[in-house]
């Protein structure tokens, strides 16, 4: 290795590190915050607690407002794994002019500022006549979680062989059961993966979920709004770390299940 390839090996990985340390440091000073004994945020903490974790049990709104994310989360992932692979496969395998524009069409809502979609989408609802909280979640939520399962479908459809369906066929199996025994085990880690992507950009949508909630019906980032504007302690921190943690679980199930570089693949 000469001198100029170990320099640039040396900036390319210094570079990696502050970029590193730039993204992890709010999480892990989020977490310390969290079990600190402090009533406002404070670190390092005067002393360590689990205090704000056992006020979660009874914070006000907290736990309906989890189950509500959690049931929007799972339905509008459910919904766009099932319409986003049917659409990949129609790209796919379909012969038409502007496949390439319908493709980009349905991932452009990650292009998009998420208030911009969020107000076009409650005119929109507004204009047939759609106005309760629940089903314009779920609704908004499948628009913003399909993107990612168009995606990493498209990306494993690309590598797949159609014609093993035709043997499959040949075989004595019809259309549907040569799906079920051949496509869908071939492209259950880009489920997974989008199951795992959709579930999660769904539990911490935002900028979308404000324009559609209300005063029976929030999800838990806008409940976390709520609590910031009425008592900020670090009860908020707690929170954001149970997010933190489910999202290091889906990683960990993921490297198990399908693995970290495969993912990152699709």
């Amino acid at each position: 290795m000469t001198a100029i390839e170990r320099i640039s090996l040396a900036l390319v990985w210094t570079v990696t590190g502050f970029a590193v340390i730039f993204l992890l440091t709010p999480l892990v000073v989020t977490v310390a915050v969290s079990f600190g004994s402090s009533a406002v945020f404070t670190l390092p903490p005067p002393s360590w607690s689990t205090r704000w974790y056992q006020q979660l049990g009874t914070t006000r709104g907290l736990w309906p407002s989890l189950v509500t994310s959690v049931q929007i989360a799972s339905l509008s992932t459910g919904l766009s794994l099932v319409l986003g692979t049917l659409c990949a496969i129609a790209l796919v395998r379909g012969r038409f002019r502007g496949s390439e524009a319908i493709a980009t069409f349905l991932v452009s809502p990650l292009m998009l500022p998420g208030l911009v979609v969020g107000i076009a989408m409650l005119q929109g609802f507004k204009a047939v006549g759609l106005r309760e909280a629940w089903p314009s979640l779920l609704i908004a939520h499948v628009v913003i979680t399909m993107p990612y399962v168009v995606r990493t479908v498209l990306a494993a459809l690309s590598l797949f062989d159609f014609t093993l369906i035709d043997a499959a066929r040949t075989l004595g199996c019809s259309y549907a059961r040569a799906l079920a025994k051949v496509l869908v085990p071939a492209l259950a880690p880009a489920f997974l993966t989008a199951a795992m992507f959709a579930f999660l950009a769904s539990m911490d949508n935002y900028p979308i979920s404000i324009f559609f909630t209300d005063a029976w019906t929030k999800t838990l980032p806008i409940q976390m709004l709520q609590y910031v504007e009425e008592r900020p302690d670090p009860i908020i921190a707690a929170i954001s770390t149970g997010l933190i943690v489910l999202a290091v679980i889906s990683l960990v199930i993921g490297d198990r299940l399908v693995g970290l570089r495969r993912m990152a693949d699709f």
